[in-house]
């Protein structure tokens, strides 16, 4: 598969994504690329945008396989300058999972004093 002019495949997208939330169909400018990755067959995109009518925020993930578009959207409170901030953070471990876990069983509700 030759490189993907993902650019070109985000205006080609913008005809069918909508907002799934009111409807209203999204808006080149307010959609933001924040992650491609290109495989051999296949491409995948991690899209933000906010929709300009009802200013709610979605995180949709696009996979390309050959004439094959999938997307699955997820409603978020996350900005675009949020979704950049944490792409380069390490994923949450197993063991920050237990630490937190720990961490609430032993919580007595004074979050002032948790935080000091």
């Amino acid at each position: 598969m030759k490189k993907m002019d993902f650019q070109k495949v985000m205006e080609l997208l913008s005809y069918v994504l909508k907002c799934p939330v009111c409807g209203y169909k999204y808006n080149l400018e307010r959609t933001k690329i924040i992650d491609t990755r290109q495989e051999e067959d296949h491409a995948h995109l991690l899209v933000h945008s906010d929709c300009g009518q009802c200013k709610s925020s979605v995180v949709f993930g696009i996979t390309i396989d050959g004439p094959d578009v999938f997307t699955v959207g997820l409603i978020t409170d996350l900005t675009s300058n949020d979704t950049k901030k944490f792409a380069d953070k390490l994923p949450i471990s197993t063991n920050d999972v237990l630490d937190f876990h720990n961490f609430l069983k032993k919580f007595d509700g004074d979050l002032v004093r948790a935080l000091q």
